[in-house]
């Protein structure tokens, strides 16, 4: 497909210049064709003006046009090289402009293409287990109550995936569309790290996970809701990634031009092969991290990380096996 738009989109870029050139070589040949006659006629004048016996002669007369004629012939060969010129370097340039205007499109394409087998993956996952604990459980005419509960407690877990998953996505669109940046204000960065806390504090006390903070005021400039859903991300990994009775440390504090949310974790760490790809949407690690099933989709990272860039922030990772991992997230403070 993008071959034949590259074909089509050279060929465009190639028309256009060889009608701008054709019309510049049809300019300049009128130009200098005039210029010719004119300097013709002077130079006829020149000579009847000096010569009056040669005045209306033949000879002299045919002599001009026949060097006004070479002239005109010169002036066309050397326009026609010029457009097979033009031609081949407009051909090459052409390709060249189809090819970085295509690229980004055919980037972003395949990249489409990816994010709908993954969705279409995950989406199928979670459909399959409700269809085939439903089909059971209707199939089976002996289930007690208490069988049928826990199916039904089953199928709703699995919806609960589903939503998680669509909200995500519906944030990722809303995030690629910088919808967010029209929300922007004054946001307090201890306020950001305490509501965070709040919201993941049941999962926390659920695993015996304690949280100890270290909190400083601090301001940045951008959207409340989207930096603690950034923290509540962090600390939700951190937290699935723990081993029970471990502490997670959050420090707020100011660095420079920058706001800093440190989140670190006594878990079982990231194993550097993939380090690089955490970020990468619905990306799960094979290894270590593993151990403990998060039951998430690989798409909290990927939030984060677009919520950390539309802030004009960053937000890097630091991980040794079996020591843990150091989330830092560097958001530019509010101007004062």
């Amino acid at each position: 497909m993008f071959r034949s738009a590259t074909f089509k989109l050279t060929m465009w870029y190639l028309a256009i210049a060889m009608t701008i050139s054709i019309v510049f070589s049809f300019a300049i040949y009128n130009v200098a064709t005039r210029d010719i006659d004119r300097g013709l006629n002077r130079e006829q004048q020149r000579v009847e003006l000096e010569f009056p016996n040669y005045i209306g002669y033949p000879s002299l007369r045919q002599l001009g046009n026949n060097t006004a004629g070479n002239e005109r012939h010169d002036v066309l060969l050397r326009l026609v090289a010029l457009n097979l010129f033009v031609l081949v370097a407009a051909g090459f340039v052409s390709y060249w402009l189809a090819r970085r205007t295509l690229e980004p499109i055919e980037a972003a394409h395949e990249q489409q293409k990816r994010f709908t087998a993954n969705v279409s993956h995950e989406l199928r996952t979670p459909l399959t287990a409700l269809r085939m604990e439903s089909e059971v459980a209707l199939l089976n005419s002996k289930a007690t109550a208490k069988e049928l509960r826990e199916t039904l407690t089953s199928n709703l877990e699995e919806v609960t995936k589903l939503d998680l998953l669509i909200n995500n996505l519906l944030r990722l669109s809303q995030l690629e569309a910088d919808e967010l940046q029209q929300q922007f204000q004054a946001v307090n960065g201890k306020v950001v790290a305490e509501t965070a806390v709040k919201r993941i504090e049941k999962l926390a006390a659920g695993r015996h996970i304690s949280i100890d903070k270290k909190i400083e005021n601090c301001t940045v400039f951008g959207d409340e809701e989207s930096l603690v859903q950034l923290i509540v991300i962090l600390l939700d990994n951190a937290i699935k990634y723990s081993p029970a009775g471990k502490t997670i440390f959050l420090e707020t504090s100011r660095r420079g031009d920058d706001v800093v949310w440190q989140i670190r974790d006594e878990g079982n760490g990231i194993p550097p092969a993939d380090l690089a790809n955490v970020f990468d949407r619905f990306y799960r690690a094979d290894h270590s991290r593993e151990k403990t099933s998060s039951g998430g989709y690989g798409l909290g990272l990927s939030i984060a990380k677009m919520i950390a860039d539309v802030h004009n922030g960053t937000i890097t990772l630091k991980s040794q096996v079996g020591r843990g991992t150091t989330a830092l997230v560097l958001i530019p403070k509010a101007d004062s």
